[in-house]
C-alpha cells in the first residue's frame, strides 16, 4: 500500500484522543452546556481540519516527489514536535472553560486552523504514513477520510464526557495516569512510524 492505513489510524486515534487545544475546548464546552448545545462547535471542529489537511496534502506530496531530502527532513521535525507536546499533554491538568454562551459552528471552524498541534499531527501524517510517489488525491483522501473518522468518534465523546471527566477527575491521581496513558500512547505511534516502517 502507499498509505499505511492502519498504522496511521492508530495514529490519527492517538493525536484526535489526545487532550490538546481542541480537546481542551470540546471538554471544557461540554462541561458547561452539555453535549446537545455543543453540538454545532464539534461539528465546526471536525469539519476546521479539513481546511489544512487539503492543501498540505499537495504541496508535501509534490516537496516529496521534487526534494525527498526536505521530505524527510519534515518527517523528523513533525515527529520531534508531537513529541514535545505529548511531554507537554502528560503534565496537563484537566479544567473548565468559562465562556458566557455557547460557542456555536463558525466558532469550530478555526480551532484546528490556528492550532499548531493540528498542523504538527497532519504534516507527521503525510510525511510518515505516506510512501513518496503517492497520488497527491490518493494520500489526501486517505488521511483526510480517516482524520474525519477519528474526529466524528473521538471529538463528540470528549464533549459528552466533559463534565464528568472535569468533575470527577480533576485534581485527582486518576487525571496524572489518564495524561500519561494519552501522552505514550502518542509517542509509541511516532516511534513505531520512524523505527518501524510505518510507510511500508
Amino acid at each position: 500500500m502507499t498509505v499505511a492505513v492502519l498504522p496511521f489510524l492508530a495514529f490519527a486515534a492517538s493525536q484526535v484522543g489526545t487532550p490538546g487545544p481542541a480537546n481542551m475546548a470540546l471538554m471544557a464546552t461540554g462541561a458547561r452546556f452539555g453535549l446537545r448545545a455543543a453540538l454545532p462547535f464539534v461539528a465546526g471542529v471536525a469539519l476546521g481540519k479539513q481546511f489544512i489537511i487539503w492543501p498540505v496534502g499537495f504541496g508535501l506530496m509534490q516537496l516529496a516527489a521534487s526534494a525527498p531530502w526536505a521530505f524527510e527532513a519534515l518527517k523528523w521535525a513533525s515527529a520531534a514536535y508531537i513529541i514535545w507536546l505529548a511531554w507537554r499533554v502528560a503534565n496537563l491538568r484537566l479544567g473548565e472553560g468559562g465562556a458566557a454562551e455557547a460557542p456555536g459552528f463558525v466558532a469550530g471552524l478555526i480551532v484546528h486552523p490556528l492550532n499548531p498541534k493540528a498542523w504538527a499531527m497532519i504534516t507527521g501524517g503525510f510525511t510518515a504514513f505516506v510512501a513518496p510517489g503517492t497520488p497527491a488525491i490518493e494520500a489526501t483522501a486517505t488521511i483526510a477520510a480517516v482524520l474525519f473518522g477519528c474526529q466524528v468518534v473521538l471529538h463528540p465523546l470528549w464533549t459528552w464526557g466533559g463534565s464528568l471527566v472535569a468533575h470527577h477527575l480533576r485534581g485527582t491521581a486518576a487525571e496524572r495516569y489518564l495524561m500519561w496513558t494519552l501522552a505514550g500512547l502518542t509517542v509509541a505511534s511516532v516511534l513505531f512510524v520512524l523505527f518501524g516502517g510505518g510507510t511500508t
